[in-house]
């Protein structure tokens, strides 16, 4: 239970970073950016709660995550021209708070006792990609998971890694390796520049 907690109070101020930064650059108020934070943070988890008959939701029965989010936030407002001069800080922390609730997600939803391959790494993808939806949504940018980049698919297979691990490994390790899976294929696709294939049009040839 403590690792579970530790993983999501990392992936909570990892998801709220990110949401909090994407909010002071697109010149949101104090208000705007608390709750850009918040939504990134537990967005995911309300989605697969509800999903797996969780509810009400836990965000709404502990605000805990809520309380580090507006904290994260505060934070993050304050000393923005500071965390501003670390360079690709929104995409590592994202990549962390995917990982994180990516391996989250899949134990809940085995926790629950819903053990079929498909539900666990679909509860998976939703608590990791369900907040930053709603972020890039309420921004109105095109969500990472609909674009070329390789966001959800490094969710999936985190997932995976959890499911085939389960049952020989440690609750513990099984995490820990949903977590690198995860987070690692995201910062590789980052670095390498790796992209799913898109349609070629006109526009895209001429670019080319």
């Amino acid at each position: 239970m403590f690792l579970i907690n530790s993983f999501e109070i990392i992936g909570t101020i990892a998801f709220a970073i990110s949401g909090a930064l994407i909010g002071i650059e697109k010149k949101l108020d104090l208000f705007g950016v608390m709750f850009l934070a918040i939504t990134t943070a537990v967005g995911g988890g309300i989605f697969r709660d509800i999903i797996i008959g969780n509810t009400p939701p836990t965000a709404f029965i502990n605000p805990a995550s809520c309380v580090i989010s507006i904290a994260t936030a505060l934070i993050t407002f304050y000393f923005y021209k500071k965390l501003h001069k670390l360079k690709n800080i929104i995409v590592i922390s994202d990549a962390l708070g995917l990982g994180v609730f990516t391996a989250v997600g899949a134990n809940t939803a085995v926790t629950h006792e819903m053990n079929y391959a498909f539900i666990v790494v679909s509860m998976g993808l939703i608590t990791g990609v369900g907040g930053g939806i709603l972020r890039d949504v309420f921004v109105k940018d095109i969500p990472f998971v609909f674009r070329k980049e390789i966001y959800a698919v490094a969710s999936i297979l985190g997932a995976l890694c959890f499911f085939f691990t389960y049952n020989y490994l440690s609750e513990a390790m099984s995490l820990y390796i949903s977590f690198i899976v995860t987070f690692i294929i995201r910062i590789l696709s980052m670095i390498y520049n790796l992209n799913l294939p898109v349609p070629q049009n006109k526009e895209n040839s001429s670019a080319m």
